[in-house]
């Protein structure tokens, strides 16, 4: 039998005796007997309630001076003065700080790309944000030992560099690591050189010798409004895979399952807008055929809830992705003062039953590709205004390097590359810090900061009050952008009695479900967090549904032929929760069923009429021994019965 993972720890499944076990176990589900499926049953590891850390390596911490230099010593500016050069940030700087970002509240690290990069100059600037890949199955050798032989980076007998240190002193502080990879291209033209990728070190492909097709050859984009150009052509002078190449794709996903098997945990995936849907289909297929637990997440720049394209990314890819239209909102509502405000923001919440996933959307203010936050607005109450924002809305929240030491600098204007500067301070006193720390332990604690509803509860362009709810689990929070601000009478639905701000220990007297004369300071955030009741169970499922229209006073619930889901009587169904017009999420606690393969499907409550089932004969599921799953659905169309 497969060893039963506890919860959230990684699981690796990649003997093909294993596969070929599971399809014999599969045969047997029908049997009343236990059974293990857990790699073949089990979703992504639940990342809502997780708080990511996004660090350009190379301006983090430089902790081994003598990989300084790697094999160009030109390339490497020991006054970091140079922006376009190495400034010594290595992964050894990483696990030095490992404490600190712990204490932080941080529970992810997404790491610029680790791989090993063309060693040479390209408009003046070398390949230090790691996305001019040479060798995807190699390691950077400016992040690890100098001593270390690139040639044991792949192996799994001998897990002995830095990289797998890092991966090893995270996991002691149950914290996971993200890598960033590049699927779209690989380098640029160096000196007449484009283009040369590497297997281990053996050279397997050359743009300018491109026999074997395993680049476009379309010249850069010239409309960026074509979609055949944005997805064939040239991004910035980069050789551009062809997905169509067989060999490339089977080379990817193996280099891509080699660090899966040194612990990774989950993938950031660069310029996903740039390869067709079908090839993320197929690509996270197969990993998540692979490693089932993996979470995944890509980069459409400057998505938006009204694109059709990007959504359908969101939501057919097989990924979620980085939150661009909440991100520009909330930098023109705070960071530039947009004149429409709060407004803004809300606009983007309003449009979230585009998504299947808008709870997995990863949220930021601020990357390594546009200015950073102070570098538009400076007043560090507004930048943590704006934490508090993307913190205790719908998402998962990912800090910049740095914000917690307010680290920006603004020259011209702060654009690339001034927005990647070496960080300097590890000062635990900051606001910013304690912000980002009581605000992470929330997301944690309060299962509707994470996983609940988003309520509009007051809004005009410098204040903006919203309910976060999850059963009888509720966060209200209040915003200022502006001054003072007096509300009359705010609804929270907190329970009535008296409540302490979580930020500055204030208290506030509920009445009927309301704040009276609710006062929000100049510039500052009030969060209030009520806790209920934990579901508990052996196993806990995670269902969403989503594709499903639904009236006031109409109700999804799952049933199916287990007892917790009522052995088919749908007045014994178990219900779910609405979160928005287009997603009913639920969790349920699973004991006499686990370990048994169970078959459910959905239907529709609704006050006075007959219910509504979806018209199809069931859906499967092994229900794992422990830990948590997800099931995440589309309604099938409805039939009365």
């Amino acid at each position: 039998m497969v060893a039963t993972p506890p919860s959230g720890s990684r699981t690796q499944y990649e003997t093909d005796d294993n596969q070929e076990k599971a399809v014999s176990l599969v045969s047997e589900a029908r049997q009343d007997t236990e059974i293990d499926l857990e790699f073949l049953y089990t979703r992504d590891i639940e990342f809502r309630q997780e708080t990511l850390y996004f660090i350009v390596v190379d301006r983090f911490h430089d902790g081994d001076p003598e990989n300084n230099e790697g094999p160009n010593p030109e390339l490497f500016d020991p006054e970091r003065q140079d922006w376009g050069k190495y400034w010594g940030g290595d992964l050894q700087g990483i696990i030095d700080k490992l404490d600190y970002l712990k204490n932080l509240g941080v529970t992810a690290l997404w790491l610029t790309p680790l791989f090993e990069q063309v060693e040479a100059l390209f408009v003046d600037n070398a390949a230090m944000h790691g996305y001019w890949t040479r060798d995807f199955k190699r390691l950077n050798p400016r992040y690890i030992g100098k001593g270390e032989d690139p040639s044991l980076n792949r192996t799994q007998e001998q897990k002995n560099t830095t990289f797998d240190r890092l991966i090893e002193e995270l996991h002691k502080r149950n914290m996971k690591l993200i890598l960033d990879i590049v699927c779209n291209h690989s380098n640029p033209d160096f000196s007449g050189k484009k283009g040369e990728l590497y297997d281990d070190g053996v050279k397997i492909a050359d743009f300018n010798d491109d026999k074997n097709g395993w680049y476009h050859h379309y010249g850069e984009v010239t409309d960026w409004e074509d979609e055949w150009q944005v997805q064939n052509c040239e991004l910035s002078g980069l050789a551009t895979f062809n997905e169509n190449n067989s060999d490339y794709r089977a080379y990817i996903k193996a280099a891509i399952k080699q660090w899966l098997d040194r612990g990774v945990d989950a993938l950031r995936i660069d310029t996903v807008k740039h390869m067709p849907i079908w090839f993320w289909q197929e690509f996270n297929a197969d990993i998540q055929s692979y490693r089932p637990d993996v979470f995944t997440f890509g980069e459409w720049i400057y998505n938006h809830p009204s694109d059709d394209r990007s959504v359908e990314y969101a939501n057919q890819s097989g990924m979620t992705l980085l939150d661009f239209g909440l991100c520009v909102a909330i930098r023109a509502a705070l960071g530039q003062g947009a004149e429409g405000g709060f407004h803004l923001v809300q606009e983007i919440f309003d449009l979230d039953y585009r998504y299947f996933r808008a709870n997995e959307l990863v949220t930021f203010v601020g990357n390594h590709d546009m200015p950073r936050f102070q570098s538009l607005n400076a007043d560090p109450d507004i930048l943590r205004v704006a934490i508090t924002l993307i913190m205790t809305s719908r998402g998962i929240p990912c800090i910049y390097y740095g914000t917690e030491q307010y680290l920006h600098d603004d020259t011209n204007g702060g654009n690339d590359p001034y927005n990647r500067p070496m960080m300097t301070q590890w000062d635990t006193d900051t606001e910013m810090y304690r912000l980002i720390r009581l605000l992470s332990g929330l997301r944690r604690l309060n299962p509707a900061v994470s996983m609940g509803g988003h309520w509009q509860k007051h809004l005009e362009p410098d204040v903006y009050c919203y309910a976060r709810r999850y059963r009888d689990s509720i966060c209200f929070v209040a915003l200022n952008r502006g001054e003072t601000a007096t509300i009359a009478n705010v609804e929270t639905e907190l329970p009535d009695g008296e409540h302490t701000c979580v930020l500055t220990r204030n208290k506030f007297e509920v009445s009927h479900g309301k704040i009276h004369n609710l006062e929000i300071p100049t510039r500052s955030a009030i969060v209030i967090s009520h806790v209920g009741e934990r579901v508990k169970g052996q196993t806990i499922v995670r269902v969403q549904l989503n594709g499903v229209q639904t009236q006031p006073g109409e109700t999804i619930v799952v049933t199916g032929d287990c007892p917790e889901l009522g052995n088919w009587d749908i007045s014994k169904a178990y219900p779910l929760e609405y979160i928005n017009t287009n997603t009913w999420f639920t969790e349920i606690p699973f004991n006499e069923s686990v370990g048994k393969m169970v078959t459910y499907k959905y239907a529709m409550w609704r006050d006075g009429h007959a219910p509504l089932r979806e018209n199809l004969v069931a859906r499967r599921w092994v229900i794992a021994n422990e830990g948590t799953v997800k099931w995440r659905d589309v309604w099938a169309s409805g039939v009365e019965f």
